[in-house]
């Protein structure tokens, strides 16, 4: 560090002169002042710091809200514990469907390897049919009984609007044997 002597000493131009005045005041007033170099790192890891913070936080207040995709075969090896939030997913079991009192059915899903009992009180949505794709949201119970309170029915990725399929069919288009729609009724 320059001291005062040494600037007496040296022959400088008068611009230099001041910065080194200015730069013998910094280290006289405070001598373990940060560089710039310093105090950018120092910024850098704060911000890094709040962002991880943030993440870990958000994080945290989702956890309680996820709700995890399962199959039928998942819930049979006990991957899923009663009382757990989670979504059950595959195809309504042939020959399944039990309609109770009021809204209240019944009916089974399959991933074709195992198969998982569903109860359901509510109104079952127009493509809701046996064999069709479904995932039901619910509890499971102690006795194993999936209690859905939401229903869902997936068609397959053969639907095709009814629209569509009438102009493809005026304009000669074969339509596939998979690719099925329904006819609209009424306008």
């Amino acid at each position: 560090m320059l001291k005062i002597k040494d600037l007496e000493r040296v022959h400088v131009s008068a611009r230099t002169e001041r910065a080194l005045a200015r730069r013998i005041e910094i280290d006289l007033e405070d001598p373990e002042a940060m560089t710039r170099k310093q105090r950018r790192s120092l910024l850098i890891g704060a911000c890094v710091a709040t962002v991880s913070v943030a993440t870990a936080l958000v994080l945290f207040a989702l956890s309680d809200k996820i709700t995890y995709f399962r199959t039928p075969t998942d819930v049979a090896e006990n991957k899923v514990k009663p009382g757990e939030r989670f979504r059950l997913g595959g195809l309504v079991a042939e020959g399944s469907v039990k309609r109770g009192d009021g809204t209240q059915v019944e009916f089974a899903v399959t991933d074709t390897l195992k198969v998982q009992r569903v109860k359901y009180e509510g109104v079952l949505p127009d493509l809701f049919r046996e064999g069709q794709g479904v995932v039901a949201e619910g509890i499971l119970s102690a006795d194993g009984l999936f209690v859905a309170d939401t229903v869902l029915a997936k068609h397959d990725e053969n639907y095709m609007p009814p629209e569509v399929a009438k102009s493809l069919k005026e304009k000669g288009v074969k339509l596939g044997p998979g690719a099925r729609h329904q006819e609209k009724t009424g306008s």
